[in-house]
C-alpha cells in the first residue's frame, strides 16, 4: 500500500456516541433472540421452573403459613416471581462464558463497535427469558385462584421492575461470566450467591415467624426489598418505599458491575 493510499484510509473512532453505542447494543440484542430462536431448550428454565415451584410451594406452605392456598398465593406468587426471574439471569453469565471460550467475543473485539454493546446485547436478549416466566407465573397463580389487587396496572408495573432489576443483576453474572475459567464454574459461584438471597428472603413465609438473627439477614436483603415491591404493586397497585430501594439497588448494582464486566471483558477476552 503507498503512502497516498494509507492517507484516504478512514480512521475510526476510538470511541463511539451513545446513539450508536446503544443502536448496535441492539444489534447485539437481535443476535441473541436469533440464538434463543434456534435453541430453544434454553426456555425451560423460565417456563418449568416457574409451574414447578407455584405449585410445589403453594400446596406445602398454604396451609401452614396462611391456612389455605388462596389466602397464601398473594404472598407466594410475588415471591416466586423474583425468585424466579432473578435466578434466570444466571444463565447470560454461563452463556457469556461460553461464547468466550468458543471464541465468538474474540471476533466481536476486533470489530469497531463499543465496547459494551456485546455485553449488553446479550444481557438485553435475555429480557426475553424474563418476561416469558413472569407471564408463565402469573397465568400459573391465576389458575389456581390467584388475582391481583392492583389490576393491569400493578401487573405492568410489577412486570417492569422485575425485568429492570434482573437485567441490572445479570451484570453481576456477566461480570463473573468474564473472569471464571468455565461454564460450569460461573454457574456454581452463581448458585452459592443466589440461593441465600432468594430462599433466606420474605418470598415464602412472614418474617416475624423467622428467628431473630434470620429476621435481620431477611430485612437487610435487596432480593427482599423486590419481592416487596412487588407485593404492593400486584396486590395492591400501589409504590412506595420498597419500591424505590429496589429500583436504586438495581441501579447501584448496575453502575458498579457493568463498568468491571466491559474494562475486565476488554482485557481478558
Amino acid at each position: 500500500m503507498s503512502s497516498t493510499e494509507r492517507a484516504v484510509q478512514p480512521r475510526l473512532p476510538n470511541r463511539v456516541s451513545f446513539t450508536v453505542g446503544l443502536h448496535q447494543s441492539l444489534a447485539m440484542a437481535y443476535r441473541g433472540l436469533l440464538k434463543l430462536r434456534r435453541t430453544p431448550e434454553q426456555f425451560f428454565d423460565v417456563t418449568l421452573q416457574p409451574i414447578i415451584f407455584t405449585l410445589m410451594f403453594t400446596y406445602i406452605f398454604g396451609g401452614a403459613v396462611s391456612g389455605s392456598v388462596k389466602a397464601y398465593l398473594p404472598i407466594v406468587i410475588p415471591g416466586i416471581l423474583a425468585q424466579t426471574v432473578i435466578t434466570a439471569s444466571v444463565v447470560t453469565g454461563v452463556q457469556l462464558r461460553d461464547d468466550m471460550d468458543k471464541g465468538v467475543f474474540d471476533r466481536f473485539k476486533s470489530l469497531p463497535i463499543a465496547r459494551i454493546a456485546p455485553l449488553a446485547g446479550a444481557l438485553l436478549a435475555d429480557t426475553v427469558r424474563y418476561l416469558v416466566a413472569t407471564v408463565i407465573t402469573l397465568g400459573c397463580g391465576c389458575l389456581l385462584g390467584y388475582r391481583p389487587g392492583g389490576g393491569i396496572g400493578g401487573v405492568i408495573g410489577a412486570g417492569l421492575l422485575l425485568l429492570a432489576c434482573a437485567f441490572c443483576v445479570s451484570w453481576i453474572f456477566a461480570f463473573l461470566g468474564v473472569i471464571a475459567r468455565n461454564a460450569a464454574s460461573v454457574q456454581g459461584i452463581s448458585m452459592i450467591i443466589l440461593f441465600p438471597l432468594t430462599f433466606l428472603s420474605n418470598a415464602f413465609v412472614p418474617v416475624h415467624t423467622l428467628p431473630q438473627l434470620l429476621q435481620d439477614f431477611v430485612q437487610v436483603n435487596p432480593v427482599s426489598h423486590v419481592i416487596s415491591a412487588v407485593r404492593d404493586l400486584l396486590n395492591h397497585g400501589s409504590v412506595g418505599q420498597e419500591f424505590v430501594l429496589s429500583v436504586l439497588g438495581a441501579a447501584v448494582i448496575a453502575v458498579v458491575f457493568a463498568p468491571l464486566a466491559v474494562f475486565t471483558y476488554m482485557r481478558r477476552v
